[in-house]
């Protein structure tokens, strides 16, 4: 068995940070990791001695209970941290926070914050890994990188040049179409955006994005589409007129997908709002890929964790050892 590689990364802030090799080293992790998963032992001593804190000022289901079982899986200790339980609901700062779980001496925190640069902040004060659960509406790379994985097992290749996935919701307020546009774009992927006016940024400069807002337009030809969580605080905020209308407008649906390409593929980042974002009749057939999502998340931060953690790149049979 060959030497794996060194990793070179310390910490996980954005996809801005990865480039394809590294990607690659990513897929090939998590695929393997995935067989793992799929064995009636999941376990294994890969990471065992190695402490990771769930560090979550923001409610997180599917993200933060993801990252405690791929840490699990890999052996790890692992510990939660939410805001109602941290001494930041006390008045403490982020700065001496960050100080008292370096003094705890964890090999990795992977954090969730309101505020964009929460984890930057983070990683430029500590010696530990730092892994980006989402922060404000900057990034969400995690979630990016086992979408992509996600697309990348669909369509069997790590190079998605001749490919369109149109991004389809609230863009403006959305961590998870940035993260997705500059992973897709990266990997050569044609990104298309559709969304209500008042959901858009109010600048585009700079994203290599195609713009279309009606979606019986903006589905034609697309290989993915991805569904975006609509956040129902918006309409209180009068970004949004009705939900009913914004159902009409913009819930995809299965008759959207006659116009897409064939064997066209739907993505949602989760939770679900069934008959707003995405209709029944499409949520629950093959082509919706939210429970492959859920399962390659798993994977995915399997992968992220044992790289960051270890930095070494993976070798087949070393991840185990």
């Amino acid at each position: 068995m060959s030497e794996p590689r060194q990793w070179r990364h310390k910490d996980l802030l954005d996809v801005s940070q990865l480039d394809r090799d590294d990607v690659a080293h990513i897929f090939e992790a998590a695929a393997y990791f995935q067989e793992i998963n799929s064995r009636p032992v999941k376990k294994v001593p890969t990471l065992r001695g190695r402490s990771v804190v769930l560090f979550f000022a923001e409610p997180s289901t599917r993200t933060k209970t993801s990252f405690d079982v791929a840490g699990k899986r890999l052996s790890a200790d692992t510990f939660s941290l939410a805001k109602s339980s941290s001494s930041l609901r006390k008045g403490e700062s982020l700065k001496d926070t960050a100080l008292t779980l370096q003094a705890m001496n964890p090999d990795a925190i992977v954090i969730r914050h309101e505020s964009s640069g929460a984890a930057q902040f983070l990683a430029e004060r500590l010696e530990c890994s730092v892994i980006n659960a989402g922060d404000g509406w900057h990034a969400h790379p995690t979630q990016s990188l086992l979408d992509a994985f996600s697309l990348h097992q669909q369509w069997g290749a790590m190079d998605f040049s001749g490919k369109t996935v149109l991004i389809l919701g609230d863009i403006a307020h959305s961590r998870v179409a940035r993260s997705n546009v500059r992973l897709l774009t990266m990997l050569g992927a044609k990104v298309r955006l559709c969304g209500p006016r008042t959901l858009m940024p109010a600048t585009l400069k700079g994203w290599p994005v195609e713009v279309c807002p009606r979606l019986d337009e903006a589905v034609r030809g697309v290989h993915a589409v991805m569904c975006l969580r609509l956040q129902l605080e918006r309409q209180q905020d009068g970004l949004l007129p009705d939900l009913r209308e914004y159902a009409v407008r913009y819930g995809l649906g299965l008759r959207h997908l006659k116009a897409a390409a064939e064997d066209a593929v739907v993505l949602h980042p989760g939770p679900m709002n069934r008959g707003v974002e995405i209709n029944d009749d499409l949520a629950d057939t093959d082509q919706c890929l939210v429970l492959d999502q859920v399962a390659n998340g798993v994977a995915t931060r399997m992968a992220l964790l044992f790289l960051y953690l270890t930095r070494k790149s993976p070798v087949s049979g070393y991840a185990t050892d």
